[in-house]
């Protein structure tokens, strides 16, 4: 009986040495996968709007894209305030006529590859990054399932009556919203040196990357003014795209960086609305 029972602790031994061997490995597998899904959450974080059917088709010479020119959601006692009744009836209207709302990404896919979604589309912008943006014109963009594109003055991110930054987060976070460049300070470009106007993009977008973890590829000039210098500086700072506040349809043969937009104003009807985005004018 002494030999079986050291015949079967020897057999027992290379057993428990095998289960012991397991275990070390699974608990090592979970600790790689922490480590993994830790490194994988410090890259870039771009939201993603829910799965589409859009297709796209390229289409031989340049394709025209309204850009849409917003402000204030608040009641109107200037062109630069649209009535938030008003913004949620134009909203509607694009969602009843099926128009695909583009992101920054999407609009230069328009611009610069000459390929469009397979159905109406538009790029909806709102500047200055007022703080009715998040109360007024964000729960309709959602409501509507739409997309749109706040340009942000990265100074203003404590003032009063403009974003803040836990609100622009929860725009981004949402697949709803983009937030890109309108500087730092918002002066008149085309008055400043090159040295200036470099400090007021490259600095705008070193704030929006690490504020937003994004990849800023718009700059939206304040006033739309620039100069001869802006656009080259423009390109050298890192961006894709700049908007201006030149009125009609956006077209590559204006230069990537000099983009015109449909400005709304206040009391416009349907029948101007639909022929502003047709037309530009």
């Amino acid at each position: 009986m002494g030999n079986n029972m050291k015949i079967s602790k020897n057999k027992l031994a290379p057993l428990l040495m095998v289960l012991f061997i397991f275990i070390l490995s699974g608990c090592s597998n979970t600790h790689s996968k922490k480590v993994s899904t830790q490194t994988n959450s410090i890259h870039k974080h771009v939201p993603q709007r829910n799965p589409s059917p859009i297709k796209w088709k390229h289409i031989k010479g340049n394709p025209n894209l309204p850009i849409l020119m917003y402000h204030s959601i608040s009641p109107s006692t200037n062109t630069l305030r649209i009535p938030s009744d008003q913004f949620n009836q134009q909203m509607k209207w694009l969602k009843e006529k099926n128009y695909y709302t583009l992101t920054p990404r999407e609009a230069a896919r328009v611009i610069m590859k000459h390929e469009v979604p397979n159905r109406p589309f538009i790029w909806i912008t709102l500047d200055d990054g007022y703080e009715n943006n998040y109360r007024k014109a964000f729960p309709v963009i959602q409501k509507y399932k739409l997309h749109a594109t706040i340009n942000f003055i990265t100074s203003f991110a404590k003032r009063k009556n403009h974003l803040t930054i836990g609100q622009a987060k929860k725009m981004i976070a949402s697949g709803n919203i983009n937030i890109e460049s309108h500087t730092v300070t918002h002066q008149d470009l085309d008055i400043l040196g090159g040295e200036q106007q470099t400090n007021e993009m490259v600095q705008s977008k070193k704030w929006l990357d690490k504020t937003f973890n994004q990849d800023t590829s718009v700059i939206c000039y304040p006033a739309g003014r620039i100069n001869d210098e802006t656009a080259s500086i423009a390109k050298r700072a890192g961006y894709t795209l700049g908007i201006t506040t030149q009125p009609g349809l956006a077209n590559i043969n204006q230069g990537q960086f000099n983009l015109k937009r449909i400005r709304i104003v206040p009391k416009l009807s349907h029948s101007a609305f639909f022929k502003l985005i047709q037309t530009g004018k």
